[in-house]
C-alpha cells in the first residue's frame, strides 16, 4: 500500500547488544526480541569467499576534520539525547569492506522498518554523517542527499561545498547526510547480511523508493532529536530525494534545492536503466544475483558503468578533453590469445578477456606517429576509449551489481504523484516550501523542460542555469557556481544565518580524486592516460 505522506511507526522495545542479530516483531506497535548467534558471511551459499580488497579507495590517514574546528563565536548548542532506539555498529563488526570507504561515518541498527511495498527490513542499518552541532531549538539543520553512486561522505564528492565559510557551514549549521537503503555503502543493501538468513539478501533484496529513503532518514533525525529542516539539498537522484522530503511539509522542511533532477523518472532513463540492467544480466557471472564475492559479474557491471557514463557527459565535453587522441598499446603476439591473424587482434581491441590496453601511465601517441602501421596495421585505443574503460575499471572495486540493480529499479519507481493526486502538476502545485531549482542545458539525463515544469508548478520556486559543457555532472564539477546560486538564496531566504561569499582558489580547489564524484585530480596530459590493471 503506498502512503499518502512519508509515515514513521513509532514503537516500544530497545534494541539488544550488536554482538547477536536482534530480530523485532511487531504486533499492534509492540515490540519482542529473539537473539540469534552472530553471523558474518558474505557468501550466497555454504562456500568461504574472498573479502575483496579496497585498501587502495580508503582515504589516507588525516588530522581531524577542519569541519569540526573551534568555532570562533560562543553559540548554544543543543546535546541530543544519549537514549534512543539506534544502536551504533562498532567499524570492527562491518560486514562488508564497502563500508569502510565513506570516512569516518556512522552505522546504526534500528527497529523493523516497514517498506512502502508492504514488506518488513528486519533491523535494519542506516549509513549516516553528519557537521555540526544542533542549536538550541533544534532547527539549524541541513540535509544532504547524495547521487546514485555516492555515498553520505560529502567532503569527498562536494568538499567545496561544506566547510567553515562555505554554504554548508558547520559552524552555523547541523548538517545531516545519510545512505539510501540499496547502496552498497552501509545501509541495508543487498550485500548487507539478511538476519533471517545469516548471509547476505542478494537478489531477495526487496525494492526500496525514494519514500522509503526519506522515510528512514527522518526516523534518525528524530533519533537525533532534529525539531525541523531549514534546507534540504540534493543533485541528481538525491534531488529526487529533495522533492519527496518536501512533502513531509512546510512545517518541518523549510527550503528546498534541487539540482540536475526530476519529479518523476522519465521513460528515456526507464530505457537507460534497462540497457543498464541487461549489461549485468548478460555476464555468465551474475547467475540470477546469486553470485559470490570471488566469481562477480564484474564485465557487466563495467559495461553498465560504461553506458551510464554516456549519458552523465556531453559530446562537446568529450570532444574538447579528447578530440580523436591515439593512445599506443602493447605489443601481443596474436596466436597466444588463440586468435588466427593480426586482423583478429585488431578486431578484438576491447574485449576484455584480452585486455591489449593495459599498460599504466601511458601518453597519447604524436601526431606525427598516426602513420599506416600504427592505425591500420596494429591494435590502437583512442583516449575517449581508454578513459571508459579506465572509470569502469575504477567502479567495479567500489561497487556491486546487485546494488546497481537495486538502485537503478529505485529511480524508475520514482514519480511525485504516486499515489497522492492525479499529476505531476498537481503534486508540484501542493509543494509549499520555497524552492531553487538549478538546470544544466547540455544535461542529457534530466533534460531542462522537465525542471521548467518544477518551477511553473511550485508556487515559491526559482530557476538558474549551471553554465557547463560537462552535461549531467556539471553539478559536481561547476563548484563555483552551485556555491554562489545556493549562497544567494539562503541570504535571502534566510538572513538570520549569517553565511558569507566563498570563492574558489588555486590554494582551495580540490587536492585529491573524488571516490564517489567526478572530481579528478591530475594534470592534462595525464587524465588521458589508460591507468587500467
Amino acid at each position: 500500500m503506498f502512503l499518502s505522506k512519508p509515515f514513521i511507526s513509532k514503537v516500544k522495545g530497545s534494541i539488544q547488544p550488536l554482538s547477536s542479530v536482534t530480530n523485532t516483531i511487531f504486533n499492534n506497535n509492540k515490540c519482542s526480541f529473539t537473539t540469534t548467534t552472530p553471523t558474518k558471511h558474505l557468501s550466497l551459499n555454504n562456500n568461504t569467499t574472498k573479502i575483496p580488497n579496497v585498501n587502495v579507495l580508503l582515504r589516507p590517514k588525516k588530522s581531524p576534520s577542519t569541519l569540526n574546528k573551534k568555532i570562533d563565536k560562543p553559540q548554544k548548542f543543543f546535546t541530543p539525547k544519549t537514549e534512543n532506539k539506534m544502536q551504533v555498529i562498532d567499524p570492527s563488526e562491518y560486514t562488508h569492506p564497502f563500508f569502510k570507504l565513506p570516512y569516518e561515518q556512522t552505522i546504526v541498527k534500528i527497529p523493523d522498518f516497514e517498506l512502502e511495498s508492504g514488506q518488513v527490513l528486519k533491523n535494519p542499518q542506516v549509513a549516516y554523517k553528519t557537521y555540526g552541532k544542533l542549536n538550541e531549538t533544534r532547527d539549524n539543520v541541513i540535509v544532504i542527499c547524495h547521487a546514485l553512486t555516492g555515498s553520505c561522505d560529502v567532503e569527498d564528492w562536494w568538499g567545496p561545498l561544506i566547510g567553515p565559510g562555505k554554504p554548508f557551514d558547520p559552524n552555523i549549521y547541523f548538517i545531516f547526510c545519510g545512505n539510501v537503503l540499496g547502496s552498497p555503502y552501509g545501509s541495508t543493501s543487498p550485500i548487507t547480511i539478511n538476519p533471517e538468513t545469516g548471509r547476505p539478501y542478494g537478489p531477495d533484496f526487496p525494492l526500496t523508493t525514494i519514500r522509503d529513503d526519506v522515510k528512514i532518514h527522518k526516523y534518525i533525525l528524530d533519533q537525533l532529536n532534529v525539531k525541523s529542516v531549514e534546507y534540504v539539498v540534493g543533485g541528481s537522484l538525491g534531488g529526487m530525494h529533495a522533492f519527496e522530503w518536501a512533502f513531509f511539509g512546510k512545517e518541518y522542511v523549510h527550503n528546498v534545492v534541487a539540482i540536475a533532477t526530476s519529479a518523476y523518472q522519465s521513460a528515456w532513463l526507464i530505457a537507460w536503466n534497462e540497457a543498464q540492467r541487461q549489461c549485468i544480466f548478460c555476464d555468465p557471472n551474475y547467475s540470477n544475483g546469486y553470485y559470490t564475492e570471488d566469481k562477480k559479474p564484474d564485465l557487466g557491471l563495467q559495461n553498465a558503468r560504461i553506458q551510464g557514463l554516456m549519458t552523465y557527459r556531453s559530446n562537446i565535453s568529450f570532444q574538447k578533453r579528447f578530440d580523436r587522441k591515439i593512445m599506443k598499446v602493447k605489443e601481443v603476439d596474436p596466436k597466444k590469445n588463440n586468435l588466427k591473424s593480426l586482423n583478429a587482434l585488431i578486431h578484438n581491441e576491447g574485449n576484455r578477456s584480452l585486455r591489449l590496453d593495459n599498460q599504466k601511465k601511458r601518453k597519447p601517441l604524436p601526431k606525427s606517429q598516426y602513420t599506416k602501421e600504427n592505425l591500420i596495421l596494429k591494435p590502437y585505443v583512442y583516449s575517449a576509449q581508454s578513459y571508459l574503460r579506465y572509470q569502469a575499471d575504477r567502479f567495479v572495486k567500489r561497487f556491486d551489481a546487485n546494488c546497481y540493480i537495486a538502485l537503478t529499479r529505485k529511480l524508475d519507481s520514482f514519480d511525485i504523484s504516486r499515489g497522492r493526486f492525479e499529476s505531476v502538476d498537481e503534486a508540484l502545485k501542493s509543494i509549499q516550501q520555497n524552492m531553487l531549482v538549478l538546470t544544466i542545458k547540455s544535461d542529457g539525463v534530466f533534460c531542462v523542460e522537465e525542471q521548467e515544469k518544477v518551477v511553473k508548478n511550485v508556487p515559491n520556486s526559482e530557476m538558474h542555469f549551471i553554465k557547463s559543457e560537462d552535461g549531467h555532472d556539471g553539478f559536481l564539477l561547476e563548484f563555483q557556481q552551485v556555491i554562489d546560486y545556493i549562497i544567494g538564496f539562503m541570504k535571502k531566504i534566510t538572513p538570520k544565518y549569517p553565511v558569507g561569499q566563498y570563492k574558489l582558489t588555486e590554494d582551495n580547489k580540490p587536492t585529491r580524486t573524488s571516490t564517489f564524484g567526478e572530481v579528478e585530480v591530475e594534470d592534462d596530459e595525464e587524465e588521458t592516460e589508460d591507468k587500467s590493471d
